[in-house]
């Protein structure tokens, strides 16, 4: 059971033109925004931050973002954002042989060298306390620039606040997500658990 009930989408008109825009990313407005709306001025400055962070001015692509925000995500234990994010690497054209060996990206041939590095990032960037040290950043330079770097660490960053708001809130999943985190994280244990 939740610890805040989600509003309904049509509660705040600002959100839910807003939040249009997980339509494209989940195929359904999450029901983490609908919480937020108990506060329209969160919901709307979240939605807001995600669009930018999930912009693509790189080579940092779509697909390989919400890579990262699953990585953060299950560094952190977060079921309902690891869910999220894998949907939404499928829905943004991740291979499916990395959505299917997204757990073992550090020796899968799916995975590139730069792909990699970015994944690793993340998880060091994640972890408490932070682990990021001069070695990840020698390798994150010898594929990525400055804006790159600051367009993952953004990524992550989005989602440490989206997993704490998350398992704090044992946010109730929506059918999508379970069936994604079914489908390619089912296998090493992943499930709802509180998310329920």
């Amino acid at each position: 059971m939740p610890l805040v009930t989600p509003l309904s989408i049509n509660h705040d008109e600002t959100t839910q033109e807003l939040a249009n825009f997980f339509n494209e990313t989940l195929g359904f407005c999450p029901n983490s925004v609908l919480t937020m709306q108990r506060r329209p001025a969160i919901s709307r400055a979240f939605i807001n931050l995600n669009k930018a962070v999930m912009a693509n001015d790189g080579r940092v692509t779509s697909a390989l973002k919400r890579m990262i925000a699953w990585v953060s995500s299950n560094a952190t234990g977060c079921r309902y954002c690891q869910a999220h994010a894998i949907r939404a690497a499928e829905r943004y054209g991740a291979e499916q042989e990395q959505l299917d060996n997204i757990w073992e990206y550090r020796t899968h041939p799916a995975f590139s060298e730069a792909e990699r590095a970015a994944l690793d990032f993340s998880l060091q960037a994640s972890m408490v306390p932070n682990a990021v040290d001069a070695e990840i950043k020698e390798r994150l330079y010898k594929y990525w620039d400055e804006g790159e770097i600051v367009e993952m660490l953004g990524v992550i960053s989005l989602f440490g606040y989206l997993n704490r708001w998350n398992d704090s809130m044992g946010t109730s999943i929506e059918e999508g997500a379970v069936e994604s985190g079914d489908q390619y994280l089912g296998k090493h244990g992943w499930e709802k658990g509180k998310h329920v």
